[in-house]
């Protein structure tokens, strides 16, 4: 305890890390207050009553969802309500696209760093179309639900009608520059605040700031209130263990560096280790699958309203299916979940090279020749520690599904329940207990650089 006080207090004294941590907090609360500045045009008595009714009907568990990610923005319909996730899906498409295309690859091997700047560049470019697309399906979604509990509109958006053109413009770049003004806050977080990570603390407030009102809904159910604070103290206990125990399995390849001359004397080659990681694609295939699976219903909200019977009724079943609330979007979302991690798992992993890079170094795994004999074979050990680390992320992907479950066959499934239960949302978790991770790694590390050696924030 001595320790650990004498740690925080010296991270309070540094004139550096105190003006970085006090920077971060005064960041992330602009970002929190720019979080309640709604949508201009918005019929907030329209968007109270679709609330209610979505929620008496479906438990609420596409859009608490939705609202557990964003931080409570969905719900209020706030110019925030996309946060960073289509910068994230742009730079995930990119990322994507450099194998595909042989002289993204090129541009990358041949120089890196010029590399990485123009990924950067590309990616904000590409984030506008990105946050046009998923603003624009957000309403249509959200009207469209509306229409179909026989409520107005929540925003009247239409590029057909005159007196909606001008509005709907209003509205659509409204959002594009509230997704914008997250992305600035991130960076500016990450340049002057705890670097590198800006973006995830952005995520991470939003997440931590929807949890006190899920407490609430989960404690206004007076009749179930003590067995379902029970199962969230332990669903969230034995979660972080394994996220944890996960996101820290390697599989440590050995590998022999060759000895050095000096003098006249060569010395001794040197044995070391190449850690593979279990879980190498972190997040990524839980948004991008959940992104993937929301376009068949922001392209069905198109059709809802249509003329045509046969259409509007199509429209609504692909809009039910794909709505979060069917067991077909569950198992959907847990093959995609596997499926992208392995996919993306490949795509970094192809992009190190550790063949050339250890060739090019002199190491080699003993038993293995060098260069691509060695990606081979290091490839397939991935691909091999991989399989736990996807069926994990799939788990972790459709475990509020597999807890519905759980309180429905114990008679205890109600509104206040399924809203509680989504703070223990796994994947929201698994973001918290990531970015909690990285943040005391680097807080230790800007400790170390100051001269603080006796480390306690991560052994």
């Amino acid at each position: 305890m001595k320790t650990t006080w004498s740690a925080w207090r010296y991270l309070w004294k540094s004139d550096d890390i105190r003006r970085m941590l006090l920077m971060t907090f005064g960041l992330l609360v602009i970002y929190r207050l720019a979080a309640n500045v709604p949508v201009p045009g918005i019929d907030f008595a329209a968007l109270k009553a679709f609330r209610e009714q979505v929620a008496s009907q479906t438990g609420g568990t596409f859009f608490d969802f939705l609202d557990l990610l964003s931080g409570g923005t969905v719900s209020r319909f706030s110019l925030l309500s996309m946060g960073v996730y289509p910068y994230i899906t742009a730079q995930i498409i990119l990322q994507l696209l450099i194998p595909i295309i042989p002289s993204l690859q090129k541009r990358m091997e041949d120089n890196p760093t010029e590399g990485r700047k123009w990924m950067e560049k590309w990616t904000y470019y590409l984030t506008v179309p990105m946050a046009a697309l998923s603003a624009i399906g957000q309403i249509n979604i959200f009207n469209s639900f509306a229409i179909q509990a026989n409520l107005g509109p929540v925003l009247n958006f239409s590029f057909t009608q005159a007196e909606n053109v001008l509005p709907s413009i209003t509205a659509l770049l409204s959002m594009i520059a509230g997704t914008l003004f997250a992305i600035w806050i991130g960076e500016l977080i990450s340049e002057y605040g705890i670097r590198g990570q800006g973006l995830s603390l952005v995520i991470f407030a939003g997440i931590v700031a929807r949890m006190p009102s899920n407490m609430a809904g989960l404690l206004s159910d007076e009749q179930n209130r003590w067995w379902l604070l029970l199962m969230m103290v332990v669903v969230i206990i034995a979660t972080i263990f394994v996220i944890v125990y996960v996101q820290q399995g390697r599989r440590n390849v050995p590998v022999m560096y060759p000895g050095r001359r000096v003098g006249n004397r060569m010395s001794m080659p040197v044995k070391a280790s190449l850690p593979l990681m279990v879980n190498m694609s972190g997040m990524i295939p839980l948004i991008f699958a959940s992104a993937i699976l929301q376009f068949p219903a922001i392209i069905a909200s198109y059709f809802v309203s249509s003329a045509n019977t046969s259409i509007a009724s199509f429209a609504v079943g692909v809009q039910n299916t794909f709505g979060g609330n069917s067991t077909t979007y569950w198992i959907l979302y847990f093959l995609m979940v596997v499926a992208f991690t392995f996919f993306y798992t490949d795509v970094l992993f192809t992009q190190q090279n550790y063949g050339e890079n250890l060739k090019r170094v002199g190491a080699q795994i003993p038993g293995i020749n060098r260069g691509a004999p060695t990606q081979k074979y290091l490839t397939r050990v991935q691909r091999r520690i991989t399989l736990p680390g996807a069926l994990f992320l799939g788990l972790v992907a459709i475990l509020p599904f597999m807890i519905s479950l759980l309180l429905q066959a114990f008679g205890i499934g109600s509104t206040a329940s399924s809203a509680g239960l989504f703070l223990v949302s796994s994947s929201g978790l698994l973001i918290v207990v990531g970015v909690v991770r990285d943040t005391f790694a680097t807080i230790d590390a800007e400790l170390k650089l100051h001269g603080y050696q006796d480390s306690i924030l991560v052994r």
